[in-house]
């Protein structure tokens, strides 16, 4: 079977960024929140004693939000495949423009239904047509308590659009910029982009090649900084200057709601991790041992270890959606078909080609049910991993398009669940094909890269964002002083056992530019460790696994957090004990690595 490398989006809107079908569809959008603030405006909970009009609000809203996603999916797409596409950039100006009207109307929703009586609100979210949404409902509600006027309101959604969207759109726009000059074997000087040069600096098996490319990557971000600090204190000062006006001083109280998790259940995670570093440096450690250093370098973290004579396993696209495809059918035969859906249709954009961003994401397009993935594969296991996390991400979606566009509404920390489950489905199939002890330990480092970023690089990030927002708080940071927070928390993270650090990671890292998600990062060790509970659940569960896992992801947008885990896997994530169990599954694949490679450092 031959799989296409460029994803399809012509049976989405045919016609790129000049589609015309997209065009009726942003003027169809326009219309409806017309519409939908007329609604909104004019209703009156007291007058409305069977709910419809309630109901058709919540409808019209859902059709709105479908349509935002579809619009805002695609364009992202045509942005991401060609980042010099202004056409595209263009669109989502015009996308964007229409969100402070619905803004607006969703503000004064949201009033309303803060304004009913608790002794009516027990009633209504009673009604048959309005229970499934009770939970949901009931945020909305809630948030309606915090709310300035619907005046005020309007002003700051209708700022955003210049100041907290344009500044996240400005940092594409920059990396769009950045080129890395590298010379090959053959003496020919290519200029990769920083996608490009971000795979091979990391996961070329070349030490040489990875050193030169991260001095030059290094220089690339240092050399733009001045203006990715510009970049980084607007974007995050919009963000707390709109908390302020809200009476919000804890900047982690937006990042916890949005992810439907209590501040106890956060720092027992982090308390637990940071309990259990020691066997993690002592992997990097062991492997720039094998790397013939006695500290790990940054750029070596994620580099292969070649030890021998073997040759390092790869991949080609077709191989890879093959061993995914079979693989994914010994957990759930609903997760096989469903990938090789994907696969058939040509939902993934994964070909190797200048122009593209860096990185990789799944999204969703509500109004065609559909996912569509991007990323740039180079044939190696990283990315068959890759491949697979982003599958996961598009199976929740799968499983939930039934759903009321409210319940679909999954926060980022139990969306990385699903893609984090399926990436180890991979990770531990790779592993069990090893013939040799060399390949073994290849694929253990493999697989442990993840869990390093999770534990460590992670962390970082976390303690480096709590650093700058309590500066920003103070007035703006200097470029120089973001580049030393950044260190520092790679060093408190990695605890000093690195011999060389990252310090524009800051600039490098899109996630700390992201808009409508704050603090982007801690989701992503949730989800891991969250999907290694899961994980082990479904090995001892067998072949009653795959309708329990389901229903635990079309739960996902319906109940907080804790209570998810609790109904769905019977833990309590305020305790330490589960996060310790998740870590003990990596801790075994670091003892194992260790005992494998004792004789390579010893002899």
């Amino acid at each position: 079977m031959s799989y296409s490398l460029i994803w399809d989006l012509e049976s989405i809107f045919s016609g790129g960024s000049e589609s015309t079908d997209l065009k009726q569809r942003l003027e169809t959008l326009e219309e409806q929140i017309k519409h939908h603030h007329e609604k909104v405006t004019t209703w009156e909970a007291n007058n409305d004693s069977d709910y419809q009009g309630l109901l058709e609000i919540i409808q019209l809203a859902e059709s709105i939000s479908e349509g935002f996603s579809q619009c805002g999916s695609f364009i992202t797409a045509l942005t991401s495949a060609n980042v010099n596409d202004t056409k595209a950039k263009i669109l989502y100006g015009d996308l964007t423009s229409l969100s402070p009207e619905f803004q607006l109307s969703q503000t004064i929703f949201s009033k309303k239904l803060t304004a009913i009586s608790d002794a009516e609100w027990a009633k209504l979210i009673a009604v048959d047509s309005l229970s499934p949404l009770a939970f949901r409902l009931s945020e909305i509600r809630r948030d309606g308590n915090e709310l300035l006027s619907e005046t005020e309101e309007n002003i700051i959604n209708t700022l955003s659009l210049d100041g907290l969207n344009a500044w996240s759109e400005h940092y594409d726009t920059i990396v769009a910029s950045i080129t890395i000059p590298f010379t090959g074997k053959d003496g020919e000087t290519v200029s990769l982009s920083a996608g490009q040069a971000f795979n091979k600096m990391m996961g070329d098996p070349d030490a040489n090649v990875r050193k030169e490319l991260f001095e030059k990557w290094e220089a690339a971000w240092s050399e733009k900084a001045p203006v990715f600090a510009d970049t980084l204190n607007h974007l995050d000062g919009f963000r707390l200057a709109t908390y302020k006006l809200h009476g919000v001083t804890d900047y982690l109280k937006q990042p916890l709601e949005y992810n439907r998790l209590k501040k106890e259940t956060l720092d027992v995670m982090w308390d637990t991790i940071q309990q259990n570093k020691q066997p993690i440096i002592d992997f990097l450690t062991r492997k720039a041992q094998l790397f013939g250093k006695e500290k790990m370098e940054w750029q070596d973290q994620d580099a292969p270890i070649i030890l021998g004579d073997l040759k390092e396993k790869t991949y080609t696209f077709d191989q890879a959606a093959e061993f995914i495809i079979e693989n994914f059918g010994k957990f759930s035969p609903k997760m096989a078909t469903f990938a090789k859906k994907a696969f058939d249709n040509s939902w993934i954009e994964a070909e190797d080609r200048p122009g593209k961003r860096p990185g990789g994401y799944c999204t969703g397009l509500p109004e065609s049910q559909e996912s569509r993935i991007f990323m740039t594969y180079s044939n190696s296991v990283n990315e068959v991993a890759t491949l697979a996390h982003e599958l996961g991400h598009a199976f929740h979606s799968e499983v939930m398009w039934d759903l009321p566009e409210l319940n679909r509404d999954y926060a980022m920390n139990v969306a990385e669940t699903a893609s984090t489950f399926a990436e180890l489905i991979v990770a531990d199939a790779t592993l069990k094909e090893a013939q040799t002890k060399e390949e073994k330990i290849n694929l253990l480092d493999t697989k442990m890269q993840n869990a390093i970023a999770m534990f460590m690089n992670i962390h970082a990030r976390f303690i480096f964002e709590n650093s700058f927002y309590q500066a920003r708080q103070k007035g703006l940071v200097s470029e120089a002083k973001i580049t030393e927070l950044m260190v520092a928390a790679q060093k408190e993270s990695y605890q000093d056992s690195l011999a060389s650090y990252h310090p524009h990671f800051w600039a490098a890292k899109l996630h700390f530019f992201i808009d409508d998600v704050p603090f982007y990062n801690f989701p992503y060790t949730f989800g891991y460790l969250f999907s290694m509970g899961i994980y082990a659940y479904a090995n001892q569960q067998g072949e009653g696994f795959e309708d329990q896992y389901i229903a635990l992801l079309r739960d996902t947008a319906s109940m907080t957090t804790e209570e998810l885990a609790e109904k769905h896997l019977n833990v309590d994530l305020t305790k330490p004990d589960f996060w310790q169990a998740g870590i003990d599954r990596v801790l075994s694949d670091v003892t194992e690595f260790l005992e494998l490679t004792e004789e390579y450092v010893n002899k």
